[in-house]
Order: structure tokens, then sequence, then C-alpha cells
């Protein structure tokens, strides 16, 4: 079986954010996979342990994202690919998803396996989108996956509950978690993943077309309103002054 792991790499949700002009100020950020990409990570390396087959890590972006597939290598996959974007507009789940699809039908996976989201855009796009691309079945946020041989029967999280469903492969996959508990790179695994090579793919090698959106400008949001303390003696009295803040004040009513 071979299996297409996504990995996103994000600033650490500790790393103090500085917004630039067009871009987050990247001096001092420390970068990590995404989490939810863990747990992909670790369900492509236990699939192929019962299975058999190849783990693919892939990662678009600049070449920072080198490290990111590192740590992928390093926890176990079985060979790695940056898709070099240097210019990468991470709000663009369409060019990505379009890079993405076009490098996945080359290898011809079949399973693609990816976090139920990013933490930094929260979009929860690129894998759908890359299903839709390539005319595959999705599942998304999954929290059990099972083969048997083209066979595939999931457990995914809906509201209020699970649903376990059947498809067949190739199959596109977001992880949950609670899929699996990621396993910790080794100290051997850490160092071997220093010499493995990593694959390098540009754009006009996958027959992409150009990122359609352009970052005009960044900034951080304004800052909250401070609240204000209502005095009354009775309940009427609250609900009269804020029936009257909310009219003449917020203006919502």
């Amino acid at each position: 079986m071979k299996i297409v792991v996504l990995v996103k790499q994000v600033p650490d949700t500790e790393t103090s954010i500085k917004v630039g002009d067009k871009a987050i100020n990247e001096a001092g950020v420390k970068w990590i996979i995404s989490p939810y990409d863990e747990f992909a990570i670790e369900e492509g390396i236990r699939i192929r342990e019962k299975t058999g087959g190849e783990v693919i890590a892939v990662s678009l972006g600049p070449d920072r994202v080198v490290e990111a597939l590192r740590t992928a290598y390093a926890m176990g996959v079985d060979r790695a690919v940056h898709v070099k974007v240097d210019d990468y507009v991470t709000f663009d789940s369409t060019y990505t998803s379009e890079l993405l699809a076009n490098l996945i039908k080359s290898e011809n996976a079949d399973l693609v396996i990816g976090g139920r989201q990013s933490i930094d855009t929260d979009s929860s796009q690129v894998v759908i989108q890359i299903a839709e691309r390539l005319n595959i079945p999705h599942i998304a946020m999954a929290l059990k996956l099972e083969f048997d041989g083209k066979k595939v029967t999931a457990t995914r999280e809906v509201e209020g509950g699970t649903e376990n469903i059947e498809t067949q492969a190739p199959v596109a996959v977001t992880a949950q978690k609670g899929l699996n508990e990621p396993r910790y790179p080794s100290l051997k695994g850490i160092m071997s993943a220093k010499k493995k090579p990593v694959d390098v793919k540009k754009p006009d090698e996958l027959g992409a077309t150009a990122s359609k959106i352009e970052v005009v400008g960044l900034e951080p949001p304004p800052p909250r309103i401070s609240g204000r303390k209502l005095e009354a003696a009775d309940a009427q009295g609250f609900a009269s002054q804020l029936v009257k803040a909310l009219r003449e004040e917020a203006k919502v009513i």
C-alpha cells in the first residue's frame, strides 16, 4: 500500500506572533508540525506496519518546511517530498490542493491522509479539495481506520456522536484527535533523519497554475472594547438599561 501523508509546518502555539506588512514576522518564530498532522503521520506508519507498503511525507512551502519532513522521517516515514513554493500563501487552499493533487496522482497513492485542520488557518479544506480533484472518496475527522484489501472501514466524528462508514481505496482521510497517540521520534531516528534525502518538486514540474490570491495587507484584530457593569435595584431596571444600551450604544436592536 502506498500512503501519502500531508505535513504542514505552522508556528508553535506558544510563539509570540508579530504581524508584518503582508505576512507575519518570522524572526524568532518556532515552527512545528501542525498537531493534527502528527496523528496522520502516526496512522500512516501504523497502517504500513500492518499491511506493508510505503509512507511518503509531503510538505508544501519554503525551504524551512524541510525541518518538518525531517521530523516525519524521525517518526518513521519512508520517503519525503518537498513541494517548494517560496512565495507560499497559506490562505490559498485551492492552489495548495492543485499542486498536491497533481503530485499524489503521479504517486498513484492508495491513501491520502492529513490532519483535520491546520492550527494556523483552520480552513479544513486541502484534503477534501484533493479528494475532489482526484475523484476519490473522502472521510473527514476519522477516529478509527481499518483496511481489508481495498475495503476501508472507518469511524468518524459527527455532531453529537460517531458514524461508521465503508468505502473503497484509494481514499482521502482527515485525522481527528483520538485516532491514535503519535510516537516520539527516537534519538536514532532523529540522527538518521538528518542524512535522508528529501525530493524537491517545483510548481512548474507539477503542472499547476499560479496562485490567484494576493495578500495586500495583514493586521491584528482591533482591541476588544472593555465591558461595562450595569447597576439597578431590580431585574426590571437591569432589563431597561440593557435594552437602552443595545439600542443606543451597540445599535443592534
